[in-house]
Formats: structure tokens, sequence, C-alpha cells
């Protein structure tokens, strides 16, 4: 006579036969509905996506605002961008703002994809992901943009 075990074993084996339901099973079984139905009928919670598409130096500082600003600053602050076609150095500008002064500009190397987005409609938003009082002008501050989907 086979063993308890055994038989256990046997009986897992089978296609068809019951086994016994593990805790996480049994949690999900039992939440599954109640998420489920939470899902269906809570309103949606974001109105909009945001997709980090460029991570960069903030180009420019030393020329611009943000020396004078620099203590008003913080992490997290929304920045706005403005597209300038008509830059006499740079036909894909991007500038770069911090309540309505002027920061710097997205580097030249880096503003294409920005830029061309922005002059089809697209809606983009930045802020300022980090500050350093470094002395080098490009290390102080790194701006985040998003592409809102």
């Amino acid at each position: 006579m086979p063993s308890r075990r055994a038989s256990r074993a046997a009986a897992h084996d089978t296609p068809n036969s019951p086994r016994e339901e593990g805790l996480g099973e049994r949690v999900i079984r039992r939440c599954l509905p109640l998420a489920l139905a939470l899902f269906l009928t809570a309103p949606a919670q974001a109105d909009s996506i945001k997709v980090l598409v460029q991570s960069s130096p903030l180009a420019g500082f030393q020329f611009y605002a943000g020396r004078d600003l620099w203590d008003e600053m913080k992490a997290g602050d929304a920045l706005v961008l403005a597209r300038e076609p008509e830059n006499a150095h740079d036909a894909h500008a991007v500038r770069v703002e911090w309540r309505g002064r002027k920061l710097g500009y997205l580097p030249r190397a880096e503003n294409r994809a920005v830029a061309s987005e922005m002059d089809r409609g697209g809606k983009v938003t930045a802020r300022i992901a980090r500050l350093n009082r470094h002395l080098d002008p490009w290390k102080r501050i790194r701006i985040e943009v998003f592409v809102v989907l």
C-alpha cells in the first residue's frame, strides 16, 4: 500500500486530480474579483501618461538668469520649454524657462527630437531633475524632458 505522501504526489501527476491550493493562489482567487470590480468601477486615475525622453544638462546656464535664481530653484520644479525656430545659432533651439525667466537651452546635440515633437504639436513638459553647485556650468542643472501621451 502506498504511503500518504506517495498518494498525494501521484494525485498531482494526474491531469484532472484535485490538488491542494497554496496561500498565494487562495489570495489571488479571493482578491481578483474585488480588484477587477474596483478597476472597472473606479474613475481613471491618470488623465495622461508622461514618458521620459531626455535627461540632460542645461546649456547656457552661465549666460542667463540661472545664477540669480539659484537659491530659489529646487529639484522637481516645473520648467517651460519654448521653441526658437528663428534662432541664429540653432534652428532646433528649445529655450528653457523657470517662472518666466530664461535659464538656457536644451543642448544642441540633444534637442532635435524634442524640437520636432513640439513642432508637430505634441505636448512636452520638463522639470529640474538635479541642482549641483559645481564650477562647470554644464554640471549645475540637470533637466528631464517628458512627452505627454
